[in-house]
């Protein structure tokens, strides 16, 4: 097989969701973010892994998401939407029975008029200003909609991975002063809120990054698992050159390996030259430019010759990758290509 083989740990999944409804106190529901396909490992197969778990509610970013993720739970879990009621949505959330969390007076108004009785949550902006009613707009109409019977009342965190951040309680004050006294469940902590504590758990939260084995959730197990299988390896005499643009120049007489994958398949390029694969547990470099379906990789120090490489593993987590390519854990778990061999596994083989 010449593609690379992406091993997903369900249980890993499970059990770090186990972990983190586990930090949210026994009062509190612990939901599930499963959007952008869950973060790239395939919503179906996680989905169910999370309900067999104990997950009753999930969280995605648009409708058609939860139209897919319906599919694969059946019609028991509860399913909201973050992008709320959109134009053209109507149809889907009434046979599917999803939940829109409502972010305007806009939405609001369709949703009252297209689906009245219908669930629905707020999402109410203290801060970010990203989505959500503001405090103006929530206080104008807050007495119509809570009328209506919401499910619930959320907001988001913008830099709950900080801990020490001001911006974490400037929003707790906003939610409190927005939310106190309401008799509906109240949501403000996704995965780095559920670490800052009790304090941000409210009724419900969200985790998300940190089921897929992501910072800020350090405790995390490994979720993922990448190797690339080598195509080829060849000996260079120093002075020879790999990849695009003579990327890299060998100094002394080295055995460089091709492995199959490449910004195709979503390793950026900015890896180029810095970032390392693992044989068990040796570090082998990068060399030359990240092409699209192509890496060199200096393996002279090994000393068998090796079938495949790791770039994702206990050695080297999504966040470890990020680093050296100026990113975050997410976009490496989101970018992770369509031509791997997927493999679902319980508990890594």
């Amino acid at each position: 097989m010449s593609t690379g083989r992406l091993t997903i740990d369900l249980d890993a999944i499970a059990a770090n969701w186990r972990a983190l409804d586990g930090m949210s106190g026994e009062t509190v529901q612990t939901a599930a973010v499963v959007k952008a396909d869950a973060y790239g490992l395939g919503v179906a197969k996680v989905g169910r892994a999370l309900a067999a778990a104990g997950a009753r509610r999930f969280f995605v970013a648009v409708a058609e998401e939860g139209a897919t993720l319906r599919e694969a739970l059946g019609p028991g879990p509860e399913i909201s939407v973050f992008s709320g009621h959109m134009s053209g949505d109507t149809d889907m959330i009434h046979d599917l029975n999803l939940v829109p969390m409502l972010n305007s007076m806009d939405q609001l108004t369709r949703h009252f008029e297209a689906l009245p009785g219908h669930a629905f949550g707020i999402q109410l902006d203290t801060g970010m200003n990203r989505l959500g009613m503001e405090p103006g707009e929530w206080a104008a109409i807050a007495p119509i909609a809570l009328a209506q019977g919401p499910s619930l009342v959320m907001s988001h965190l913008a830099c709950a991975d900080e801990p020490d951040h001001a911006m974490n309680a400037r929003q707790l004050a906003a939610f409190h002063e927005m939310t106190d006294g309401i008799d509906v469940p109240r949501s403000l902590a996704a995965t780095g809120g559920i670490l800052l504590g009790p304090d941000y758990h409210f009724d419900l939260t969200r985790p998300g990054i940190g089921l897929y084995g992501g910072l800020p959730y350090e405790e995390a197990k490994p979720v993922a698992f990448l190797d690339l299988p080598v195509i080829q390896i060849r000996d260079l005499a120093p002075g020879e050159t790999v990849g695009y643009a003579n990327g890299w120049e060998a100094e002394r007489p080295s055995r460089i390996a091709t492995v199959s994958g490449g910004y195709a398949d979503g390793l950026q390029r900015h890896i180029s030259n810095q970032a390392v694969l693992f044989h068990e547990d040796e570090p082998c470099p990068i060399v030359g430019r990240v092409s699209m379906d192509l890496i060199g990789v200096d393996v002279t120090h090994l000393r068998e010759k090796p079938k495949s490489l790791s770039m994702l593993g206990n050695n080297q987590s999504v966040d470890d990758l990020a680093d050296v390519a100026g990113t975050i854990g997410y976009e490496i778990l989101t970018q992770l290509g369509a031509r791997y061999a997927r493999r679902y596994a319980r508990g890594r083989q």
